[in-house]
């Protein structure tokens, strides 16, 4: 399954942002895998005095924001977890602000951001690999809106490319 194979009741329009970043070149399963290598390469291939540099005030560094990637992960993949197993209880929104300014991301290497995201992307991707179709067809709501356990694997993936973008575009 592509991004394109989803449907506008399957997920909230402001991810609509996030999916439109996914290539139609792989499935799924295929881009959770190949997205977090493209990303980790990049990733090393910054200066090491970038790491920690803010483009202005207030915004986050590059480690701040490779934490980010990790806790939305993880959040996004519980939501598929729970929808998956049809549970039905809403699931609420998470403040990123907060978890941000609580990870003390800029207290850790990079390499251990990097191996953080790439062991939280094999339980992703394991867990994904686990799904049935019918299971990744299932809905349950988060932040009081539909979303689908397959939409909730493009937006990790869109998510993680949105933030490599802003990479490029604001931080080298």
């Amino acid at each position: 399954m592509k991004p394109t194979d989803l449907k506008p009741d399957e997920f909230a329009s402001y991810y609509g942002t996030y999916i439109n970043q996914v290539s139609n070149e792989y499935n799924l399963v295929e881009e959770l895998e190949i997205s977090v290598h493209r990303l980790i390469k990049f990733v090393q291939n910054i200066p090491l005095d970038k790491f920690d540099y803010r483009y202005a005030e207030g915004k986050w560094t590059i480690k701040d924001i490779i934490q980010h990637i990790i806790d939305a992960e993880r959040i996004f993949a519980y939501r598929a977890l729970r929808f998956a197993r049809n549970d039905q209880t809403p699931l609420a929104s998470f403040e990123e602000n907060n978890y941000v300014d609580e990870a003390n991301a800029n207290k850790r290497s990079i390499q251990e951001l990097l191996t953080e995201l790439a062991v939280v992307r094999q339980a992703t991707l394991s867990l994904f690999k686990s799904f049935s179709n019918e299971e990744l067809m299932r809905k349950g709501i988060a932040s009081n809106n539909p979303m689908s356990v397959r939409a909730l694997g493009f937006v990790i993936i869109g998510h993680q490319n949105h933030h490599q973008r802003v990479f490029q575009e604001r931080y080298l």
